[in-house]
């Protein structure tokens, strides 16, 4: 899953952007950013006045944690049904359209933790929202990826072909727009050339469709939506995260500083029940993973639609348990700098992220 979700829910298209979107960058974000800050002292100040669930169990200053889930079953789900969370328990308020939404809801209190791609949580904090990334929940590795897909008999063969042309994503500066960008960049296309290709917001769900009726030139394509596009055929990769990266954990929970201080007994328990679950899906058979999976679905009424689970493959995620590795936000942070949308040192790891919730932190069970 990245950013969290394959968003089969999600509304669109909403039209084409140019990729450097520097609409987003020096108009909605530092907006965005001072709306988040005020609503965040309401929304926070809510959260924390009435926790739902009450508290006390076991000395757990909040039992009821709220978040906005997706298509699939997420590692705090499996958690809880493997009964790593209790007494903790969780509360879905509904689904999420992509992972900068989802962080987002937790910054202005609507939920207790979300997750979205590291880039996107570097700009949002960057953007003086109060969060801290505690665990790495989905990634690159080589079960686990995505691809950026031509029609067999397309004429894009390289990156400067791209030039002028449409490209489908689940939703603007997240983590198909980083790939893309550092594809472009590192094959050396210039700014005003990469700013040339066009960002079209697709659902994931829609994006074949896209490709095979040519409304784009290219889709991009992960998991389930990838595997069964490539069943039906007439169709290739023209490149994936994984040919630029390799095995690396993209992803990371968020909680806001406020919550981690008012409920450290909470944050701590969550972060490790999320660990374990991770693990646990990390060593056991495939096989194992995917039959509790689908107990899961089957037992929240929901009306998904099961067989999409055979597909999973792996978690993705390169750390024990979640661990966060400095380099997989470094990279980000360095990239961003590059393109001008920080300045150097205006972002520091150690107030970005955090592993000390994590029972696997400095060689743990």
């Amino acid at each position: 899953m990245q950013d969290g979700l394959d968003f089969a829910n999600a509304s669109g298209p909403l039209g084409p952007a140019p990729l450097s979107h520097r609409h987003l960058s020096e108009i909605a974000w530092p907006g965005f950013a001072a709306l988040l800050v005020a609503i965040a002292v309401l929304g926070c100040s809510k959260a924390s006045s009435a926790p739902l669930g009450g508290g006390d169990a076991e000395g757990y200053e909040k039992l009821e944690l709220r978040y906005e889930g997706g298509t699939g079953v997420s590692f705090p789900e499996l958690a809880e049904d493997l009964g790593f969370l209790a007494p903790l328990r969780l509360n879905f308020v509904g689904s999420s359209i992509s992972g900068p939404h989802n962080i987002q809801s937790v910054v202005t209190g609507d939920t207790d933790f979300g997750g979205a791609f590291n880039g996107a949580v570097i700009k949002l904090f960057a953007a003086r929202a109060p969060i801290k990334a505690v665990i790495g929940y989905y990634g690159v590795d080589k079960e686990t990826w995505s691809g950026f897909y031509v029609l067999d008999g397309s004429p894009i063969k390289s990156p400067r072909d791209l030039i002028g042309k449409k490209i489908s994503v689940n939703t603007l500066g997240a983590h198909s727009e980083f790939i893309l960008k550092e594809y472009l960049l590192r094959n050396g296309l210039s700014r005003d050339e990469v700013n040339q290709v066009t960002l079209v917001v697709i659902p994931p769900i829609n994006g074949e469709l896209a490709l095979r009726q040519k409304q784009v030139d290219v889709a991009t394509l992960g998991g389930i939506l990838r595997d069964k596009a490539m069943e039906r055929g007439g169709i290739h990769p023209l490149f994936t995260d994984h040919d630029l990266f390799g095995a690396f954990t993209a992803g990371s929970y968020v909680l806001t500083k406020e919550f981690i201080r008012e409920n450290p007994r909470t944050a701590r328990k969550f972060v490790e029940a999320v660990a374990k679950a991770i693990d646990w899906a990390q060593t056991t058979p495939r096989a194992e993973v995917i039959a509790r999976f689908e107990k899961i679905v089957a037992g929240r009424g929901r009306n998904e639609e099961a067989s999409a689970l055979k597909y999973w493959r792996s978690t993705g995620v390169a750390g024990k348990g979640g661990l966060i590795a400095e380099s997989e936000f470094q990279v980000w942070i360095d990239w961003l700098v590059r393109d001008g949308e920080l300045k150097q040192g205006q972002v520091q790891l150690s107030e970005l992220y955090t592993n000390e919730f994590n029972p696997f932190w400095k060689g743990g069970p």
